[in-house]
């Protein structure tokens, strides 16, 4: 693939918890980015490694440890980092959630990003209508202006398998995550809102470990590999349209194992960036969408706030069903192998009272789509007998079952 193109002339904006600058593995791929976290510390400060790593699947160099570091699919592209508060660093409304990704939406298409990934969710009934049919009108500009979103479906297909927006929204490339075998996992979620698939399972990345490398699984690794793909493409068409450039990614892609034009489980198959490249078919016409884009997948609660009403998941003082996230970057081992950010993301739990109503065991799981990133050595290191890190006290009250530092 990289013989057509490396994704060059082509930025990527990246709307996650933040972002290490500075890794070996990305100097010089981030362009100026802004914080609409209302945390402090900008773009630059980080409560876990998830923003690192998504950018290093899209736009890696593999500059580090002398060539052999983190490559991503498209290291020609850079990286518009778009800080939010997607709940590592202190609570978040689900409210202030889709806010603020909103905003990063709006600024990164004013700044004619062409690409823009969201490896982040969260279960759609927590939302109310306004909150919804305010991101869905700003997504549905994003794509009247030529961007194209691309956002993880999620990893609790397990866990009652809920829509979570952004991934379930209208004018969104929702995607779902696959095995060695081109198989979707059985984490990753289903549903009319799934488009496409791409690899989900021990991914390695650049991440804010102390080793610098993570290995981790789940649908944010697999929307963070499409965006790459659609830069990949898009590098070579600059002429193209975003409705161009995924019909293409559509009808090169592997078709469903049951032979169906689509379907829940997979979408319209797996995306082949090489095929794209070298076999890319008619792209269509440059004003109509290949995919329907009529109605959010599912209603949002009419509720003015997320609150008690909000389904929980399994037990009482459980955390739900894990996040995409790249557990905020758990100390460093020899070589520890657990599943790291590939659907289940870290749950972030944030209590929150409302009013004067006793309701303070209310819980908010921002669902980003990778499961806890766990850390790598880098490979000049001798590998030695490795235990698996100890959860963070948040991941304590998971089950074993959805634990992703127990598999």
């Amino acid at each position: 693939m990289w013989k057509i193109s490396k994704g060059q002339g082509i930025t990527v904006a990246v709307i996650d918890g933040g972002f290490k600058l500075d890794h070996p593995d990305l100097v010089g791929q981030f362009l100026p980015g802004k914080d609409f976290s209302g945390g402090s510390g900008g773009v630059g400060s980080y409560g876990d490694g998830h923003g690192t790593e998504m950018s290093s699947l899209i736009a890696g160099t593999g500059e580090s440890v002398g060539g052999t570091g983190a490559y991503g699919l498209a290291p020609g592209a850079k990286i518009l980092p778009l800080k939010i508060n997607n709940g590592s660093f202190s609570g978040v409304s689900p409210s202030d959630f889709l806010d603020q990704i909103g905003q990063a939406v709006n600024y990164a298409v004013d700044h004619g990003v062409k690409v823009i990934n969201i490896s982040q969710g969260m279960d759609a009934v927590r939302f109310t209508s306004d909150d919804v049919v305010k991101l869905t009108g700003i997504l549905a500009q994003a794509r009247a202006k030529g961007a194209l979103v691309v956002a993880s479906v999620g990893n609790q297909a397990q866990s009652g398998n809920p829509v979570s927006y952004p991934g379930g929204l209208p004018n969104v490339v929702g995607v779902g995550a696959l095995d060695h075998d081109a198989v979707v996992t059985a984490e990753s979620e289903q549903g009319p809102q799934v488009v496409l698939t791409a690899p989900g399972m021990d991914i390695v990345a650049a991440c804010a470990a102390d080793t610098g490398y993570c290995k981790s699984h789940g649908t944010s690794d697999a929307a963070a590999l499409v965006s790459a793909s659609a830069a990949l493409v898009w590098s070579v068409h600059r002429e193209w349209t975003a409705n161009q450039v995924l019909r293409v990614l559509v009808n090169t892609a592997g078709t469903p194992h049951d032979g169906s034009v689509r379907n829940d489980l997979g979408g319209y198959g797996s995306v082949r960036p090489r095929v794209a490249l070298t076999d890319p078919g008619d792209p269509g016409p440059a004003d109509v969408s290949p995919v329907p884009t009529a109605t959010p997948v599912a209603t949002a609660s009419p509720s003015s706030s997320a609150s008690s009403s909000a389904p929980t998941s399994s037990t009482p003082g459980s955390i739900g069903s894990p996040s995409d996230v790249a557990a905020g970057a758990p100390p460093a081992q020899s070589k520890a192998e657990a599943p790291s950010g590939s659907s289940s993301a870290l749950l972030i739990v944030g209590g929150v009272v409302a009013g004067l109503l006793v309701v303070a065991g209310v819980v908010f799981a921002v669902v980003r789509r990778r499961k806890a990133a766990v850390p790598l050595v880098p490979p000049q290191q001798p590998v030695g007998a490795a235990t698996l890190p100890s959860p963070p006290a948040h991941q304590s009250s998971m089950p074993p079952e959805d634990n992703p530092y127990a598999r």
